[in-house]
């Protein structure tokens, strides 16, 4: 029974990830701090790294404080959050900054019905360069109208 818990507190800690994925871009990136996303819409530096992967830290910080929780206190539960926390992360980079940005230049030849609509529908959200219109959709709940076949 406790692995039953385990695993469903890590499946829903990983998709309420995808809310705050949406919340964090929509409310945060495109809202107080856009001088830190702003570059990942409009490219203003030569450098590989964006000011916009500074999300990323928070994340994993937020994921290492579940972890620590796990390990230094009685909060067995902090392990499947962090576990949670740290899959959503590694998947978000898999799909957003290597598959749609390339960049690293793996899976460019991804076709399937799955694969186009998400990167249409990360291609509409990137058509605006602005603060404005920051709406996007997540990696696992994209709008079904973006899977043409």
């Amino acid at each position: 029974m406790y692995i039953l818990f385990w695993i469903l507190i890590f499946l829903s800690t990983y998709c309420s990830m995808e809310f705050m994925a949406w919340f964090t871009h929509k409310y945060i990136m495109h809202g107080v701090l856009w001088n830190l996303h702003k570059d990942h819409h409009h490219k203003d530096h030569d450098s590989w790294f964006e000011r916009n992967d500074a999300f990323f830290i928070f994340y994993a910080v937020v994921s290492i404080i579940f972890f620590l929780l796990w390990k230094y206190t009685s909060f067995w539960a902090g392990l499947p959050i962090g576990l949670g926390i740290f899959a959503y992360g590694l998947s978000y980079f898999l799909v957003h900054d290597i598959f749609i940005h390339q960049r690293f230049k793996l899976f460019r030849n991804a076709n399937n019905w799955y694969a186009k609509g998400v990167r249409r529908a990360h291609k509409i959200h990137h058509k605006h360069l602005g603060k404005e219109h920051g709406e996007c959709f997540g990696m696992l709940f994209v709008p079904f109208k973006y899977f043409k076949k």
